[in-house]
């Protein structure tokens, strides 16, 4: 998506952004900036990046067959079109980290031209995002919200593709919602975004740490990388004040190296900046008190499950007061937040069996959903999980374990296998366990879920994790459509 507005700069003030030798062809004008060949509008720049297997100036012949008119690359990169150039070329040593101040530069530095808010960490990012956003839309603010969900200006949504979006499309994305009046950013910042330099550019108000656990592990090889990755949104060229999470030992570490002002947030240290005082459980959720800077105190009755949510909500409140809500409006509006879509989701809520659908993939999160229905089942907690495919490999047998040790009844099955065999993905969640009649392997996702639905009675629990919001089931490189939400709704009212 890019402003319906037209933004046009010189290649002559591209090269006198990175203090380059202004080239013969600086009064050529661009009205774009593009990383993806397939994406090119006529008049665009096209950055040609370093990829994992083919640089983008080998998609350049195609970019100016799109209508480029110049591209900009590294040092690679401008070998590979030494020997066909049809365009002005400029080079940059670090075109990788310098293409989202490009995109920055050149749609005005949107994210500056309005209050923004970014949060990271393993779990309870879309959650904490969603809460804050409905806080804000309560005063009557409008807002943008990019995450794992897509992005949303107002009622309407787009798909992004990734949970924070690559730089130029990212900076695209904030500049519309400045032409569509939007007061307030909000945004998940990935570890991948902080690793690649996608937000690199933007600039945030405040910015949060909720917690890390193992995940990605994949691309960042071990949690000391992931770390360091998630706490580069804690530097002064990202963030003016930060709010971390402490319970964790890695928020407590972070407390100890941000670069920047931070408050600090907990369930239970007193001596947080914002912390509960009370935590009462109610039928539908909680009641709780919260103290905050110079003594505030906010209280009222909230209609989430699950402790993790008390994490979520803490820090959603802490932001938007610092953000200029006022407390009283917040601990009066407590009650009318919602979880987020596929976040402990009840599907088919008049059926005599629960049935909750949510996005738990990491094993911290599998162990709060499970110990969360645990707590509110009385009958048998039947719980279906997969692992993801060409995904981190080590946290499946852990994986596998938290789903057998928290539930009654375990199912294990596919869950976007991707390109490996889901055979194989399953007998790495099953490690020493042995199929009986309180674990049963399933490869079919669907057959899994009419599995667990004939083996509930009345007052048991299904929980359906992994996919959440999800809406479709990558196998071999195809997408099928898939709506966890659909399928266990379907199978329940059947049995009904």
């Amino acid at each position: 998506m890019r402003p319906s507005k037209r933004f046009s700069k010189s290649l002559g003030e591209l090269a006198r952004l990175f203090s380059l030798d202004v080239p013969e062809s600086s009064t050529i004008e661009f009205t774009g900036v593009i990383a993806n060949s397939a994406r090119v509008q006529p008049g665009d720049l096209f950055i040609a990046l370093p990829g994992a297997k083919l640089h983008g100036a080998n998609f350049a012949s195609a970019a100016v067959a799109a209508g480029a008119v110049a591209i900009v690359t590294d040092a690679q990169g401008r070998e590979l079109l030494a020997a066909n150039e049809s365009v002005p070329v400029l080079m940059l040593v670090h075109v990788e980290r310098q293409i989202g101040e490009i995109a920055s530069w050149f749609y005005g530095r949107p994210a500056s031209r309005m209050r923004s808010i970014a949060i990271t960490g393993t779990n309870g990012k879309t959650t904490t995002a969603s809460l804050i956003t409905q806080l804000l839309q309560f005063q009557n603010r409008e807002i943008g919200l990019i995450g794992t969900l897509g992005a949303h200006i107002g009622d309407i949504t787009y798909e992004t593709g990734f949970t924070t979006p690559e730089s130029c499309e990212l900076q695209a994305l904030i500049a519309t919602m400045v032409e569509q009046g939007v007061t307030d950013l909000v945004m998940e910042v990935s570890s991948h975004a902080l690793s690649l330099s996608r937000i690199v550019g933007t600039h945030y108000s405040l910015v949060g740490f909720s917690n890390l656990t193992q995940d990605h592990l994949d691309f960042h090889g071990d949690m000391e990388s992931y770390y360091n990755a998630k706490k580069k949104l804690f530097t002064s060229e990202y963030a003016d004040l930060g709010f971390i999470n402490i319970d964790s030992d890695f928020g407590a570490r972070l407390a100890g190296e941000s670069e920047i002002a931070f408050q600090t947030l907990s369930k239970s240290d007193r001596k947080a900046t914002w912390h509960y005082t009370n935590i009462e459980v109610t039928p539908a959720g909680y009641r709780v008190s919260i103290r905050g800077t110079g003594g505030i105190l906010i209280e009222g009755e909230i209609s989430l499950l699950g402790e993790h949510n008390l994490d979520n909500l803490l820090m959603a409140v802490a932001i938007a007061v610092e953000n200029g809500v006022d407390p009283v409006a917040v601990a009066a509006d407590l009650i009318r937040l919602t979880a987020a879509p596929g976040r402990l989701e009840r599907v088919a809520p008049g059926n005599s069996i629960i049935g909750l659908v949510d996005y738990a993939h990491t094993p911290d999160a599998v162990d709060h959903a499970l110990a969360t229905l645990r707590q509110r089942t009385t009958g048998k907690l039947i719980a279906i999980l997969g692992c993801g495919g060409d995904r981190d490999a080590t946290k499946r047998p852990i994986m596998g374990e938290s789903l057998v040790r928290g539930s009654d009844i375990a199912i294990m099955t596919s869950d976007n296998p991707r390109s490996e065999g889901p055979e194989q993905i399953l007998s790495q969640m099953v490690g020493g366990f042995e199929a009986s009649d309180t674990l049963f392997v399933e490869v079919d996702r669907r057959k899994a879920i009419a599995l667990a639905v004939t083996l509930a009675q009345p007052g048991d629990c299904i929980a359906l994790l992994g996919k959440g919001h999800e809406t479709g089931q990558l196998i071999a490189g195809v997408k099928h459509p898939f709506d966890d939400r659909e399928e266990l709704a379907r199978a329940l009212e059947m049995l009904a």
